[in-house]
This record gives structure tokens, sequence and C-alpha cells, in this order.
């Protein structure tokens, strides 16, 4: 694996800027991926490789940059919990960590960096530094991903019979003998002008 100064570099480059989440996200993935035997996430093992992010914030691009998975690849999942976590999976072997930012570290970072005022620059400088074990906390998790949330070609593809639009990966609604998508069952978050 690249170190962590490569990482960092690739990371603020796709996020736009460089900030605590962006060293919280590239630390999270490189122990992530130790943890559960990805050596090379976007050469060789990156078929292997599955992250479910509880976030969408900084953190999530220096995920992305690290392991190269991603929406569009579906080899990453965001489940809008608002926490500043990951679990990191490895599709070949089952194993899979789940590691959350531990929110005792913001006013640990005084420890590390008390010679610097501005909470957000202290904050970026000590987590570089930062113990591990202070940083995070790391838990072995069980993971099941559903078949449709997979990499790979949709499983299905179907036309809504409300509404016209395709719906792929089984994310149809039978409503009323009838197939159709999850906006024209539980509402769109648009509406149309005309």
């Amino acid at each position: 694996m690249e170190s962590f100064d490569a990482l960092l570099e690739r990371s603020t480059k796709v996020h736009g800027h460089i900030c605590a989440g962006q060293v919280i996200g590239v630390r999270m993935s490189m122990l992530g991926l130790e943890s559960i035997g990805i050596v090379d996430p976007r050469g060789l093992d990156r078929k292997k490789l599955y992250v479910l992010v509880e976030i969408d914030r900084c953190a999530t691009d220096a995920i992305q940059s690290v392991t190269g998975c991603s929406l569009g690849k579906r080899s990453m999942r965001w489940i809008d919990y608002g926490i500043m976590a990951a679990t990191f999976v490895n599709l070949d072997t089952g194993k899979a960590v789940r590691i959350v930012a531990r929110e005792e570290s913001r006013e640990l970072s005084k420890k590390y960096c008390p010679e610097v005022e501005n909470k957000y620059q202290r904050q970026l400088d000590a987590y570089r530094v930062m113990p591990q074990e202070e940083l995070f906390t790391v838990d072995e998790v069980q993971v099941h991903i559903p078949e449709e949330d997979l990499p790979g070609r949709p499983l299905k593809r179907i036309q809504c019979e409300s509404c016209g639009d395709w719906v792929q990966d089984c994310r149809d609604v039978e409503c009323d003998g009838k197939n159709i998508c999850r906006g024209c069952a539980n509402g769109k978050y648009y509406r149309y002008l005309q």
C-alpha cells in the first residue's frame, strides 16, 4: 500500500482541499484495509473489497480515493446514519470491520498539538500523529450484502407501471399488483413544474 502522505495527497486532490476529515478518512481506510487483509485495493484486490460509509462528509471522499470503491462501481454503499464511520468488507473471506472516529479525539487533539490555537488546524495536525486507538474504535462485524447490492450487472430491470421509468437492481416495489418504482410507491423527492 502507498504511504499515508501519498494517499493523503491523492485524497486532497479528489476532495479539493485538505481538512481533518481527509486525515481521518485516509487513516480509517488504511486501518480498515489492513484489518481485513486487503493489500492492493485499487489493483489486484479491487474486486474483493466493499465499503459501507455512514456519513456523507469529507472522510467519505478520502475513503473513496484510498480504496478505489465508489457508488458508481457498486463497491461502496452509503448508509445515511450521520456517523463518522465506515465498514470495510473482504468479499472473498467475509471478514469485516466497522471503524468509528472517536468523538473524544477532538478534545485529545489539545494533547498532541497544544501550541496550535485554531481548533480545526489543531485537529488536522493531531489526527496525523494520534495513535489509532485514540482516534478510532474498531469492531469486527458480520455484514450481509444482498445480491442486488453487489457489484456487477443488474439482476433485473423493470419498467415502472405507473410513471414508465426503468428500475434496476430489484429496487421496484409491488403495489396493488403492479411493479412500480420507489418514487411512485413512496413519493418522489421532486415535482414536475409542468
